[in-house]
Parts: structure tokens; C-alpha cells; sequence
């Protein structure tokens, strides 16, 4: 007995199936999200365009603006995606940080080239700071929960 409240071990497969689901994840609720807010609400085509072409991101017109509030909404999701699969605040930093660039070489291959819009680079950073802290501040909330020492509730001095 080791004395330890978390061993720390080298588990590719877990590590792995972890970035795959919070990829999924990320995935599957931001195209809801452009569901929701892009067919239902603004009535535009759905298409995978506005997920991976960075041409998409942009403030001058509607549906630009909707695509930002997609992906700003989606961190909120991919922050609590983090909190349930990953549960450790010192690792929300990596998996989030991997999430975005999984999702910078996904982009990359789709367009055949860098992305070189600005403003997709400020959401891109904006998105994975949100995603961070707020996945760190959930999982320090479980960590800092009180452990039960005993049967009883009562503490006598």
C-alpha cells in the first residue's frame, strides 16, 4: 500500500479511447448546434463546411456570427464532456488542448491549406481557454468534494 489517493499509470488504451470520445463528443454536439441555430433559426443548408472551412468564421454576416456562437456554445459542452470522461483537473489542459488540435489537422486536411483567417484563430484560442477552464473548475469542484471519514456525521472535539 502505496499511501497514494490516485496512482498514476500509463494507460494508452484508456488515454486514448478518452480522446476519441471527448472528439466525438465535440463532433457530434457542435453539429447539433449548427443544427439548431443554422437550419432551425436562420434557416441557411446544414453543412460540414461550416465546421471545418475557415472561411466560415467570420463577424461580417449572419450566419459567420451564428457559426462563432456554435462553437462558443460547443465549449461548454466539451468542457462538461471533459469533467464526465476525464475527471482530473491537471489533465483538462491536455485533452483540451489535444481536442483543438485534432480539430486544426481535421481542418487542415479538409481545406488543403493553413487557415489564415484571423478571426478563426480567435475563436479556435477562445474556444479551448473556455473548454480549459471551465472543464478545470468542474472537475476541481468533484475533487474538493468532502471524503467521509466514518459512519458517523457528527465530529465531537
Amino acid at each position: 500500500m502505496s499511501g497514494s489517493f490516485r496512482i498514476a499509470v500509463w494507460d494508452p488504451p484508456l488515454i486514448i479511447s478518452q480522446i476519441v470520445a471527448v472528439q466525438c463528443i465535440m463532433y457530434v454536439s457542435l453539429g447539433l448546434w449548427i443544427i439548431v441555430l443554422l437550419n432551425f433559426i436562420a434557416g441557411h443548408p446544414v453543412s460540414i463546411d461550416y465546421i471545418f472551412k475557415y472561411q466560415e468564421v467570420n463577424v461580417k454576416d449572419v450566419s459567420g456570427r451564428l457559426v462563432v456562437a456554435c462553437f462558443l456554445l460547443n465549449s461548454l459542452i466539451s468542457a462538461t464532456s471533459l469533467w464526465a470522461i476525464v475527471q482530473r483537473t491537471k489533465l483538462c489542459l491536455d485533452f483540451s488542448a489535444t481536442a483543438f488540435f485534432l480539430h486544426l489537422v481535421a481542418s487542415l486536411i479538409y481545406n488543403s491549406g493553413w487557415p489564415y483567417s484571423a478571426s478563426w484563430w480567435v475563436l479556435q484560442f477562445s474556444c479551448v481557454t473556455i473548454t480549459c477552464v471551465l472543464a478545470e473548475f468542474l472537475c476541481m469542484r468533484s475533487e474538493m468534494k468532502s471524503i467521509p471519514l466514518g459512519m458517523s456525521t457528527r465530529v465531537d472535539l
